[in-house]
């Protein structure tokens, strides 16, 4: 008498689904979104000092960078990160009031954000070093946009 052993097949059930999904998520989660932790006044009364934010660079998904917006890059002025609010985008004018110290008067009527970068503003605007200071912000600094406040 002859003996055969078949192999059993295995069938995905609905929780090997579940994991393999949650993988997929926390993957993701991983490389597309950071928490930041907001340190100072300048962002005041938007978010206080110590409000943590979630920021994604997932743009396909949140949506593109835009006017009003709220970033978190890297320091242009030193090591760290700050977060400020998109005042303008490349090849949009600024007005005279928020001009960068840098600029001076007798260049002319309008200051255009060159192409590829930002111009950041804090939402307390005597107490934000911001784009005022240092000029705009090249797009490749951007850590993300700001998605969730908790």
């Amino acid at each position: 008498m002859e003996t055969t052993t078949k192999g059993k097949k295995r069938a995905i059930t609905g929780f090997g689904v579940f994991l393999v999904f949650t993988l997929i998520f926390a993957i993701f989660f991983y490389m597309n979104v950071k928490t930041i932790q907001v340190s100072g006044v300048s962002m005041l009364p938007t978010f206080k000092n110590g409000r943590r934010v979630l920021v994604s660079k997932a743009y396909w998904l949140v949506g593109p960078i835009k006017d009003n917006d709220i970033v978190v890059s890297k320091d242009p002025g030193g090591p760290g990160t700050i977060i400020k609010r998109v005042y303008r985008l490349g090849g949009e004018s600024v007005d005279y009031p928020h001009w960068p110290d840098t600029v001076p008067l007798h260049m002319g009527r309008e200051y255009k954000v060159p192409s590829g970068y930002v111009y950041l503003l804090g939402d307390n605007p005597p107490f934000s070093e911001d784009s005022r200071r240092f000029g705009p912000v090249s797009m490749d600094m951007i850590i993300g946009k700001v998605i969730v406040s908790k």
